[in-house]
């Protein structure tokens, strides 16, 4: 059993604890939460990398990998993720757990010094970041956001989310775009650092076998150097309830060979706040979120529309994303199909067997998620951008519940918003 606490160390900054003996590591994650806009994504991705460069006390990679080393071998990696409108940045970190060590020193304090060490002591030049680190992040992080464009199926979705939220923080790509990113500069990444930390909502989080009394005291310690700032607030998430009057369809080509076809739902104002969630959750699972799902056992596997169907839920935000591959004469074929099995969801003509199935697959999913560190850093990440304390037990229970009507109810809030479809650029 784990014990999952949740305490401020300083205005704004809160640590959630996961007190468990059940791993040989600990995990440790400090973040910092700010709005997702499209002025500020780019430098804010950039800052991440470039601090992970050097700090003061160790200015290079090499004796970073020294200091990692005497941990018996922990590691600290940059993280950009997105929750909802929330573009979150930070450290994440892996290291020997404490009951693992092999003299009985203690590791969690001198790891939570060093990633406060990376995120408030950076090697600086001439009262800025370092132009080379930042010349070669800038590099590495460009390279990123074009390398998007070869998991076309990924792509899809993101160009769909950009064209249905153009006109909403959703539709900022995590990483921001290639031109904000070239023309930042040391000085103007280092203005923008100060002020993320300034005003940033922070999330820390630890799981290990630690007390949760002894990793308060580590972290205070290790972020000791934060700005005082009493007024850090959690970004909000705007959802729009409602899709416009008609689906609007777009079209671009490229050099593919297969089709990717993808469809946008406004949930109708159900987001991860509302008592809802939990059917919308079974709706999108019974849909196309699961191996068992209308999509994939229908429009996949019995009519070969598609080589592969799925559905994403998008929970703070209020959007179901349906990503497809499909032949490129195939698109109203398809389109027509996808929708069919959504309306059947929304008559109730879901079987006994696929409404079990997904119940089963969320389920234990989510108490699957206690065996995995990282998963369970991701969930909890989430929670805390959402501003909500349900744990994963306590979900997984809402899912036992959900009845038929339910999932029904919940896909009739479904408006088709947006259909983006990639096709070849011959014929």
């Amino acid at each position: 059993m784990s014990e999952v606490t949740r305490r401020e160390l300083f205005p704004g900054v809160w640590l959630r604890a996961v007190h468990t003996d059940k791993f040989k590591s600990c995990y440790l994650s400090v973040t910092l939460l700010t709005p997702l806009e499209r002025e500020t994504a780019g430098a804010n991705a950039l800052i991440a990398q470039v601090l992970r460069r050097g700090s003061a006390a160790h200015p290079d990679m090499e004796s970073l990998s020294a200091a990692l080393d005497e941990l018996y071998g922990g590691a600290v990696e940059p993280a950009v993720r997105k929750k909802g409108e929330t573009q979150c940045v930070g450290f994440v970190a892996s290291f020997l757990d404490d009951a693992y060590a092999l003299e009985g020193e203690r590791i969690l304090e001198p790891a939570a010094a060093l990633v406060g060490e990376l995120l408030l002591r950076p090697r600086t030049w001439e009262g800025a970041f370092c132009p080379d680190y930042t010349q070669q992040e800038k590099r590495n992080l460009i390279e990123r956001i074009r390398g998007q464009m070869n998991d076309k199926r990924a792509y899809a979705t993101q160009r769909l989310s950009q064209e249905m939220c153009r006109h909403e923080a959703f539709g900022v790509d995590k990483l921001g775009d290639e031109e904000t990113v070239a023309a930042v500069t040391p000085q103007q990444l280092w203005e923008r650092y100060q002020t993320l930390l300034r005003t940033a909502q922070i999330e820390v989080y630890y799981c290990g076998s630690a007390s949760p009394d002894r990793v308060e005291r580590a972290l205070r310690a290790a972020l000791a150097g934060l700005p005082e700032n009493r007024n850090r607030r959690r970004p909000d998430c705007q959802a729009r309830p409602h899709a416009g009057p008609e689906p609007r369809v777009v079209v671009e080509s490229l050099d593919v060979g297969q089709g990717k076809l993808a469809l946008g739902f406004r949930t109708g104002g159900i987001t991860c706040w509302e008592e809802e969630y939990p059917a919308l959750t079974m709706c999108n699972a019974i849909f196309g979120g699961t191996t068992l799902s209308k999509l994939f056992m229908n429009v996949r596997e019995k009519l070969s529309l598609c080589y592969y169907a799925s559905s994403a839920l998008e929970k703070m935000k209020g959007l179901v994303l349906v990503s497809s591959g499909i032949e490129f004469d195939k698109y109203e074929t398809a389109r027509d199909e996808i929708l069919a099995q959504l309306e059947a969801i929304r008559r109730g003509e879901i079987e006994p067997w696929e409404l079990e199935g997904a119940r089963s697959t969320l389920v234990s999913g989510h108490l699957s998620t206690l065996d995995d560190q990282g998963r369970q850093e991701e969930f909890w990440r989430g929670q805390a951008a959402a501003g909500l304390d349900t744990c994963v037990e306590e979900l997984a229970g809402q899912f036992a519940a959900v009845t038929r009507e339910q999932v029904a109810a919940a896909a009739r809030k479904l408006e088709l918003d947006t259909i983006y479809f990639l096709k070849g650029t011959e014929g």
